[in-house]
C-alpha cells in the first residue's frame, strides 16, 4: 500500500462486546451511562437497554496507549468520520475543479502527438489526417537523452564525504554508495520501468511525482511514478513542503481493497460495487495507445483518494505539557473510497516521539520547466502553438497536393448542376446542364494550385523554431570542426545547451531528494548490520551508515547532460593538456577522453602508471645515470641515504656529469625534509593523538581547530630549526667534495663545454621561439581572413536566397495574371457563341 507504515501491527480495537439488559437507563435526557467495576471493566448502557462491556477503558482515547501506526478510523465513531469523510471530498473536488483549464490544455495537445491518425471528412471526403511530429520527436529525444544519461547501468547513486575525510568515513561511503546502487537496479524491479515512464511523461504535462515509502507486504523500499494528473493540491500551493494538503488518486481492483481490508490496513467496510468515475485525461492516454474500457470493465476499480493532510481529529487533539488543548492541526494520513465517501484508514503522519510533530514527505516533485504556480511548463504549453501550426501547413500542402493531382470539376449537361451544394471530391466529375459543342470545351476542371512554396518556407521555419527551442545542440557541437579553438567549442556548447542544461539540473535536484527519502527509509527499517549477496561475492551495510555524515547524490553531473557534450568537453581538455604537456598529466587526460566515450576496459589499452615504490641507493644512483625520476619516502634509513649519495658523488664518474650531481642533491634534500619531518612528529606525539582522539569524538569545534593551527606552527618553526642542522652536515660534506672536483682539471674542461653547449641551446631556444611567433602571427591573420570570408559566403548565400524568392514571387504572379488571362478570353469566347 502507499503508506510508509507498519502494517504488521494490529490494530488497537476497543475490546467490546454488547450483552442485553432488560433495563433501561435515562440521566437528564441522556441516552448512555458509563460505570466502571472494581475489577476496571468498563460498562456502557444503550438506549435499547443493551450494554457494551469494554474491558480495556481508554484504549479509544489519544494517550490510551494504542500504536502510533494504528489505523484511527476504528477507534472513531461513525458520524466523526462521516463528516470528516464529506468535508475532505468536498476539498478534492474543489482542488480539481480549480485545475479544470490545467487538464483542458494537456487534453488537447496529447493529441498533437500524432499517435493516433485521424480519418477526416472536412473539407473533402479523404482528406489528410497527419500531424507533424515536432512535438513528439521533442519529446521522444529528451527520454532517450534523459535516461541514459541519469540511469547508468551502474547503478544511479553516488557519495560524498560531508566534514573531513577519514578511513572510517571512506569506507561508509563505500557501502552505503554500493548498497543503494544494488537496491535500485536489483532489489526494485520496478524501479527502471517507472522513471523511464516518468521521463516520457514529464517534457509532456511540465510535472511529475515520485512517491518513495516502505511497502510492508513487499518488505522493502518503494518509489513508485505518479503522473500529475493524479495528485492534486489546492489552489493556493507552490510547492510540496508549503501545501497543507496533497491528495493522491489511486485505482484499486477489488481484490487488492480486500486484501488490504484482510490484512487489517483497511477497515472492514462494504463498498458496494465500485462507482464509475469519468477522467478525461486517463480517457485520452488510453485512446492513444488505442485501449478503451468495456462494458463490463467500467466498473472494475476503486477509485481511492489518499490524503495527506493536517486535522484537529476528534479524540487526538494536540495538546501541551499541562494537558490543554492547543488547537493545532497534527499530520494525518487518510484513505477514503470515492464512490461510497467511506474512509478505510487513518495514521498519523509523523515520526513516533517527534515533539514538533513534522509531516513525513512522501512525494518529490520532478519539473520541466517551472511554471507560474505549482505544476511546471512543458512541451505541451511552450511549443503546442507551433506544433498545432506546423500540423495545420502540413496537412494543407498535403491536400493540395492530392487536389492537384486528382482533380475535381464540370462537365456539360444542360445549364444544371447536380447536388450543387455538395463539395466536389478529388476525381469527381459532376454533371452540368449545357448545350452541346466541342468535347474539350465539355469538362472543365477546377483551377487547383500545386502546393504553395511559401507555406512550404512557413512550415520550415514554424518547424525549426519548435526545434531549436527544444533541441539539445548535438548538431551544432558533433558536425563542427574538431580541430577548432577551445574558445569556439566552449561557446558551442554554451549556445546549444542553455535549455536543456537547466531541465538537467532541475532533474539532478530531483534524484538527489528521491535517494535521501530512499536513505531515511533504509535507515528505519535495516537491520543492525545486513549482509547481502552480489556477483563474485559478498557485501554488508549497516543501519547507521545512513547518517548526515554521508551525503547522497546521483551519480550524473549537473553540468553535464549528453555524451556529446562530454566528449566534447573531454577533448577539448586533452587539446589543451597537449598544447603544454609538462604542466599536465597527461595519463588521466586521455583516461577521461576514454571514458567520456564510455570505453569498457580502459585499463588494458591505456595501462596505468606503475606507483612509486622505495629504492635502495645502489638503484637509485642507477635511476640518476639514466636520467630517470625517484625520490625518498618515509620511514627510510635517510641517514645511510644520504651517505651513500655522498660516496657516489665523489666517484670520477659522477663529477664529470653535473647531472647526475643535480638529481643526487635534489634526493638528498628529500630526505633531509622526510627525516625532520618524522623527528618533529615524534617530538610532538603526544599533543598529535590527543588532538586526533578529540577530533574522532566531535569534540572541540572552533576551539580545537585553533589549537590544532598553533600546533602546527611550532611543529613547522621546529622542523626548520632541524633542517637547519642537517643542512649544516651536508654542507660540510660537500664542501670536500666540491674542493676535489675544483682541482681536477678534466672537470674544469667539462665546465666549459657544458657552457659552450649552454649558450648554443639558449641561441636555439630565441631562435625556435621567434618562429613559433611568426607561425602564429600567420595563423592568426589566415583565420580572420577566412571568418571575413565565411561572412562574405553568407551574406552572398542571403542575397542570392533573396533573389530566389523574389523570382518565385514574381513567377508566381506572371503564372496567375496568365490564368487570369485565359480565363477571360475563354469567357469572352463564350460569351461571342
Amino acid at each position: 500500500m502507499a503508506n510508509n507504515i507498519d502494517k504488521s501491527l494490529p490494530n488497537q480495537v476497543t475490546n467490546s462486546v454488547a450483552v442485553e439488559s432488560p433495563e433501561e437507563t435515562f440521566v437528564d435526557g441522556i441516552e448512555q451511562m458509563e460505570e466502571v467495576n472494581s475489577e476496571g471493566v468498563e460498562i456502557v448502557k444503550n438506549e435499547d437497554g443493551s450494554a457494551d462491556i469494554n474491558f480495556e477503558p481508554g484504549a479509544v482515547a489519544a494517550e490510551g496507549g494504542e500504536q502510533h501506526d494504528a489505523n484511527l478510523s476504528e477507534l472513531l465513531p461513525e458520524e466523526v468520520t462521516g463528516r470528516l469523510a464529506s468535508e475532505l471530498y468536498q476539498n478534492y473536488l474543489d482542488y480539481k475543479s480549480s485545475r479544470s483549464e490545467w487538464e483542458e490544455s494537456y487534453v488537447m495537445g496529447l493529441d498533437l502527438l500524432g499517435f493516433k491518425y485521424q480519418q477526416r471528412s472536412e473539407p473533402f471526403q479523404g482528406a489528410s489526417g497527419a500531424t507533424h511530429p515536432v512535438l513528439a520527436e521533442a519529446v521522444t529525444q529528451f527520454q532517450a537523452q534523459a535516461y541514459k544519461e541519469l540511469l547508468p547501468a551502474d547503478g544511479p547513486v553516488r557519495t560524498q564525504i560531508m566534514g573531513m575525510s577519514t578511513r572510517e568515513k571512506e569506507d561508509q561511503s563505500v557501502r552505503v554508495k554500493d548498497y543503494m546502487n544494488y537496491q535500485i537496479m536489483n532489489e526494485m524491479p520496478e524501479y527502471e520501468a517507472e522513471f523511464d515512464s516518468m521521463l516520457f511523461y514529464l517534457p509532456l504535462s511540465g510535472s511529475a511525482f515520485k512517491k518513495v515509502y516502505y511497502d510492508e507486504m513487499l518488505g522493502r523500499a518503494v518509489s513508485k511514478f505518479v503522473q500529475a494528473d493524479d495528485l492534486i493540491v489546492p489552489y493556493s500551493a507552490t510547492s510540496l513542503e508549503d501545501t497543507e494538503t496533497v491528495v493522491q488518486r489511486i485505482y484499486m481492483s477489488q481484490n487488492d481493497v480486500r486484501k488490504a481490508q484482510v490484512a487489517g490496513f483497511y477497515a472492514d467496510i462494504d463498498l458496494g460495487s465500485p462507482a464509475y468515475t469519468q477522467d478525461k485525461i486517463h480517457e485520452e492516454e488510453r485512446k492513444l495507445e488505442g485501449v478503451k474500457k468495456t462494458v463490463s470493465q467500467e466498473q472494475s476499480d476503486y477509485t481511492i483518494l489518499e490524503f495527506h493532510t493536517s486535522l484537529d481529529l476528534e479524540g487526538f487533539e494536540d495538546v501541551d505539557e499541562e494537558g490543554n488543548q492547543t488547537g493545532i492541526k497534527i499530520p494525518y494520513v487518510v484513505t477514503m473510497e470515492a464512490g461510497a465517501r467511506e474512509i478505510l484508514s487513518i495514521r498519523r503522519n509523523y515520526s513516533a516521539g517527534d515533539p514538533e510533530k513534522k509531516k513525513t514527505q512522501y512525494f518529490v516533485h520532478f519539473k520541466f520547466l517551472p511554471g507560474l504556480g505549482f505544476y511546471g511548463f512543458g512541451l505541451i504549453h511552450m511549443i503546442g502553438g507551433l506544433s498545432r501550426t506546423a500540423t495545420v501547413a502540413l496537412r494543407q500542402l498535403l491536400d493540395a497536393g492530392t487536389l492537384s493531382n486528382l482533380p475535381a470539376g464540370f462537365k456539360q449537361r444542360g445549364i444544371r448542376v447536380r447536388d450543387d451544394a455538395a463539395p466536389l471530391q478529388p476525381g469527381e466529375f459532376r454533371d452540368v446542364d449545357a448545350p452541346g459543342g466541342n468535347l474539350r470545351d465539355a469538362f472543365y476542371p477546377l483551377p487547383y494550385k500545386e502546393p504553395s512554396q511559401t507555406l512550404l518556407q512557413l512550415m520550415g521555419i514554424v518547424v525549426e523554431a519548435g526545434q531549436r527551442f527544444a533541441s539539445i545542440a548535438d548538431a551544432q557541437v558533433g558536425d563542427g570542426n574538431q580541430q577548432a579553438a577551445v574558445g569556439t567549442t566552449v561557446a558551442l556548447l554554451e549556445r546549444g545547451s542553455r535549455v536543456m542544461s537547466a531541465i538537467h539540473k532541475r532533474l539532478y535536484n530531483g534524484l538527489k531528494s528521491e535517494f535521501r527519502l530512499l536513505a531515511g527509509i533504509f535507515a528505519q527499517y535495516l537491520p543492525q548490520e545486513y549482509p547481502y549477496d552480489v556477483v563474485g561475492g559478498q557485501r554488508m551495510v549497516k543501519q547507521t551508515d545512513f547518517d548526515d555524515r554521508i551525503d547522497i547524490v546521483p551519480v550524473a553531473d549537473p553540468n553535464i547532460f549528453s555524451m556529446t557534450q562530454r566528449i566534447s568537453l573531454a577533448q577539448t581538455q586533452l587539446q589543451l593538456a597537449m598544447s603544454n604537456p609538462q604542466v599536465h598529466n597527461m595519463y588521466e587526460s586521455y583516461r577521461k577522453m576514454y571514458e567520456a566515450l564510455n570505453i569498457k576496459n580502459i585499463d588494458q589499452i591505456l595501462p596505468p602508471p606503475q606507483t612509486p615504490a622505495p629504492k635502495d641507493p645502489a638503484l637509485e644512483h642507477i635511476d640518476a645515470i639514466a636520467g630517470k625520476p625517484y625520490q625518498a619516502y618515509r620511514n627510510q634509513d635517510h641517514r645511510a641515504h644520504i651517505t651513500a649519495h655522498m660516496a657516489f658523488m665523489g666517484t670520477n664518474f659522477a663529477k664529470v656529469n653535473p647531472n647526475i650531481i643535480a638529481s643526487l642533491e635534489k634526493n638528498i634534500f628529500e630526505h633531509i625534509s622526510l627525516m625532520s619531518q618524522e623527528h618533529v612528529e615524534m617530538e610532538f606525539a603526544k599533543e598529535i593523538m590527543e588532538m586526533q582522539q578529540t577530533q574522532q569524538t566531535g569534540q572541540g569545534g572552533p576551539q580545537l581547530q585553533k589549537a590544532m593551527e598553533e600546533l602546527n606552527l611550532k611543529m613547522e618553526s621546529r622542523k626548520a630549526v632541524i633542517i637547519a642542522e642537517y643542512t649544516d652536515e651536508f654542507m660540510v660534506q660537500e664542501k670536500e667534495i666540491t674542493n676535489a672536483m675544483d682541482n681536477d682539471p678534466l672537470i674544469q674542461l667539462k665546465e666549459q663545454e657544458l657552457g659552450l653547449k649552454a649558450q648554443e641551446n639558449l641561441r636555439r631556444k630565441e631562435e625556435s621561439e621567434a618562429r613559433i611567433n611568426l607561425d602564429k602571427m600567420k595563423m592568426f591573420d589566415n583565420r580572420t581572413l577566412t571568418r571575413e570570408k565565411m561572412a562574405q559566403n553568407e551574406e552572398l548565400a542571403e542575397l542570392r536566397a533573396d533573389t530566389s524568392i523574389t523570382k518565385q514571387v514574381m513567377s508566381n504572379e506572371a503564372k496567375r495574371r496568365s490564368d487570369l488571362t485565359k480565363r477571360y478570353d475563354v469567357n469572352r469566347l463564350k460569351d461571342k457563341r
